[in-house]
């Protein structure tokens, strides 16, 4: 499959340059039922007023809503040094789960992927659960840089889910 985006293509297959995934998952309550946080997570309009790590999101035309088969660009921060991530929506349950595989090739990432997984604790509560699997490049330092990179994006991760559950819990 190919998503195409100003005028490149951008392919699904850009196998892993390292031996190793690293995979982590993050979880967090919500005073909040499953389907809100997901609506949250996945609105592309609002996405900048809870993020700590975009500094822009966007569903990529042609389509304007998340679902299966739709690409995304999300761009970090200066503290992320600006990468530009292009992901195309694999999963898309509303209230479920969600998840992403990049598309783009990233000066970082060999692969990388994420799951949004939603579970109901009680109907005004619920856990959001942030998997993800990355392998970074180039393949000859990835025994180096993986480690940092898995640091680092398990604390951006767990700062990314505190700031939604903050700002569902005040919406």
């Amino acid at each position: 499959m190919v998503c195409e985006f100003a005028d490149r293509k951008v392919y699904e297959d850009l196998s892993p340059q390292s031996a190793t995934v690293r995979k982590q998952a993050v979880q967090i309550e919500i005073e909040a039922p499953a389907p809100l946080a997901f609506d949250v997570i996945h609105d592309y309009q609002r996405r900048l007023e809870w993020d700590s790590l975009l500094s822009v999101a966007k569903v990529l035309p042609p389509d304007e809503l998340p679902g299966v088969g739709v690409c995304t660009r999300c761009v970090g921060k200066w503290t992320s040094c600006w990468m530009v991530m292009d992901t195309r929506y694999v999963t898309f349950e509303r209230g479920r789960v969600a998840s992403v595989t990049l598309v783009n090739r990233s000066w970082l990432f060999a692969s990388f992927h994420a799951t949004i997984r939603h579970e109901t604790l009680a109907p005004s509560r619920s856990r959001v659960i942030y998997i993800y699997s990355f392998a970074c490049r180039p393949q000859t330092l990835a025994w180096a840089w993986e480690p940092i990179v898995d640091f680092l994006l398990n604390r951006e991760t767990q700062r990314r889910l505190h700031s939604l559950r903050d700002y569902v819990q005040r919406v």
